[in-house]
């Protein structure tokens, strides 16, 4: 079977150089697992590596869609595959980088997609929840009492999804997540970067500060022209000065919850990958020289 290598862990703990040497010493490429990296004209606020990295080693997934279009973890498994394929032909073992824990899990253990969105019936759906409380829950407990077993009563997000599964494939979404939810055929050899919380903390307040530094209002100026869809805007750094832009908080508000909601985002990301087995662990607090941590990391890989 062959390798895939898979570098994660939190917001700001210091992938992206370390990357860069690891992909260099392996003679491969990268592949992002970064759900905002795909978007095009959001570099600052999504930490993209830097034309510099970019021109010393190949990247793919990143830079693929317009801000205005959606994307979905679907969309990435069905454009990733091709890539890894790709890789492995040229004899070279991917290098997959990246914080977004539901990519990760659907390269390693498979994830569902299911049938796409459907807004009118999802509208219907609504409506009928407004006219009486729980009547979705109870609906999905009749089609699919599996999965509305795992869901609380008022997730109505997750409920009319399910119920959404249900109505358009006729058969139950817990039926088609066994038959469809398989992990891609490689060995995926997963290594995570960790520090110490407060050192964390600390890197990921410096890091908002350089991206306010270097142009981050400027980039979500030009962004907020283009008529972005919904689901990049909501990305942490973006919503933040979007808001400052709209005259509902100052600057120093505005980065204060970017601060704030990375630290966050940081923690869910850490809980998440918890929750994901096999991760080969480095503890890099104190260490801020990217040579040092590849080191560390090449012992686990020998």
């Amino acid at each position: 079977m062959n390798k895939v290598i898979v570098l994660l862990g939190p917001t700001g703990v210091g992938k992206t150089g370390v990357s860069i040497l690891l992909a260099k010493v392996l003679n491969t490429e990268i592949i992002s697992a970064d759900s905002m990296q795909v978007y095009k004209y959001m570099n600052i606020g999504t930490a993209k590596p830097t034309p510099e990295e970019r021109a010393a080693i190949t990247h793919h997934m990143i830079d693929i869609v317009d801000p205005w279009e959606s994307y979905s973890t679907g969309k990435y498994i069905e454009a990733v595959v091709p890539i890894i394929e790709n890789v492995h032909k040229k004899g070279k073992i991917p290098l997959i980088v990246g914080g977004t824990g539901l990519y990760i899990k659907a390269m390693t253990r498979g994830i569902f997609s299911g049938p796409s969105a459907d807004w009118t019936l999802r509208k219907e759906l609504l409506s009928m929840e407004e006219e009486e409380k729980r009547s979705l829950y109870n609906y999905l407990k009749e089609l699919d009492p599996d999965v509305a077993e795992k869901i609380t009563t008022n997730d109505t997000r997750r409920i009319i999804r399910a119920l959404e599964v249900c109505l358009k494939s006729n058969k139950s979404m817990s039926e088609m997540q066994k038959k469809f939810t398989k992990p891609l055929p490689y060995e995926f050899v997963k290594i995570g970067l960790q520090r110490e919380r407060k050192e964390l903390y600390r890197m990921i307040e410096s890091r908002v500060d350089e991206m306010i530094n270097i142009g981050l209002v400027e980039e979500v100026k030009n962004i907020l022209k283009m008529n972005p869809d919904r689901t990049p805007m909501q990305a942490i750094g973006y919503k933040e000065i979007a808001m400052y832009l709209h005259g509902g908080i100052t600057i120093d508000e505005a980065i204060k919850l970017i601060k704030k909601g990375s630290k966050r985002y940081a923690k869910r990301q850490l809980t998440w990958f918890n929750k994901e087995k096999s991760i080969h662990w480095i503890d890099i607090t104190g260490i801020h020289d990217n040579t040092v941590i590849l080191d560390l990391i090449s012992d686990v890989l020998s």
